[in-house]
């Protein structure tokens, strides 16, 4: 998907979070998420002339619209069908609300949505709405059919942490059954309202990522990882275990700043929505120039630049660790990712403090 991408020079993927508004408070929101919207928001014009910055990266460049609930702006067909208009793969993940109605969903589709995203982070109402502390499984469940109907391929986001690891199996039957095109499991971070959440430990993490890489072998949808880009050192293991060639598994990955890039509700440009650094605001600085050019993310490109065993890993130019959960954790963007187990053949270095975390004593989620 990415293997051809200079992540130098583009991202994959770009996320603007058009604000912070949302009508849930779920417990692991990342924005902190408020019900009003900020006065600072960008505007229609701004938001329209970072559309067009950000086409200058290239032909179909992918932008993500996040928010909080990015139906709380009322302009949103509106700049969803200026960035269509522009080449840009313009993709949403709005939240589970009554306000994502059918209509809606065919609105944002006759706009030129190109993808849907939508959170399910327990395979029944009971399960996913007792984790996020808000009911929203019902409308989720209803907006991912509509976009069925609309003909809008809908991807699937999946909080992996010590709540929900269990119920991964249950989840993956249930994304099937919805027909999504994509699962992405997203590893906790730290951040938000989501510093009160329990990792899993580094042990059950890395026996997750061998269980999806089998989802991913099994199923019609594909699978990829968040915030847990060891999923391709273990991808690239598993192979090479099975006499496999994985030498197009071992191009770069993507990580925070390296390939990905984050446009606050405010214009600040940050390596990602969970390391809140910001390294310019597009207010005053093309989009373009901050990925390509600003200090912090060159640094978060440059592997061999990081500390610790992330630094001396033979895998860090495939991986290269999550750099927000590094952040979040240890305050260092290039130092190691605490949630990943394996430890580089002659590295005798300091090892990164692990996450707390309590996964039940379970060794694999139950299948």
């Amino acid at each position: 998907m990415f293997d051809d991408l200079d992540t130098d020079r583009r991202p994959l993927v770009l996320v603007w979070e058009v604000t912070q508004a949302c009508g849930l408070a779920c417990r692991h929101c990342r924005a902190d998420a408020r019900p009003r919207r900020h006065p600072d928001e960008l505007t229609t014009a701004e938001g329209k002339r970072l559309l067009e910055e950000t086409a200058a990266f290239g032909d179909g460049q992918l932008v993500v619209l996040s928010g909080g609930d990015p139906l709380a702006r009322d302009d949103l067909t509106e700049l969803v069908a200026h960035g269509d208009d522009l080449g840009l793969r313009m993709t949403i993940t709005p939240s589970g609300t009554r306000s994502l109605t059918p209509e809606r969903v065919r609105d944002l589709g006759d706009a030129g949505i190109a993808r849907m995203a939508l959170s399910l982070d327990g395979p029944t109402g009971e399960r996913h709405d007792a984790f996020r502390g808000e009911e929203s499984y019902a409308d989720t469940v209803a907006a991912a059919r509509a976009a069925r109907d609309a003909g809008i391929p809908l991807q699937v986001n999946t909080t992996v942490c010590a709540d929900t690891v269990d119920d991964l199996p249950a989840i993956r039957d249930r994304v099937r059954d919805l027909g999504a095109v994509l699962w992405s499991a997203f590893f906790l971070v730290p951040v938000g309202r989501g510093r009160v959440l329990d990792p899993v430990t580094p042990e059950r993490a890395e026996e997750v990522m061998a269980w999806l890489h089998d989802v991913s072998d099994e199923e019609r949808f594909g699978v990829k990882t968040t915030e847990a880009p060891f999923y391709r050192r273990v991808g690239i293991q598993r192979a090479e275990a099975g006499g496999a060639d994985a030498g197009a598994g071992r191009r770069g990955g993507i990580t925070a700043g390296r390939g990905f890039a984050f446009v606050s509700h405010t214009g600040e440009v940050y390596p990602s929505g969970f390391l809140p650094e910001s390294a310019g605001n597009v207010r005053d600085r093309s989009v373009v120039d901050v990925y390509r050019n600003a200090d912090l993310f060159e640094s978060l490109r440059d592997p061999d630049g990081f500390s610790g065993k992330c630094g001396a890993c033979e895998f860090r130019h495939v991986c290269g660790g999550s750099r927000s959960r590094a952040h979040a954790v240890t305050g260092d963007p290039t130092g190691s990712d605490p949630l990943c187990p394996y430890v580089p053949d002659g590295h005798d270095g300091p090892l990164p403090e692990r996450q707390r975390g309590d996964d039940g004593g379970r060794s694999e989620p139950a299948d």
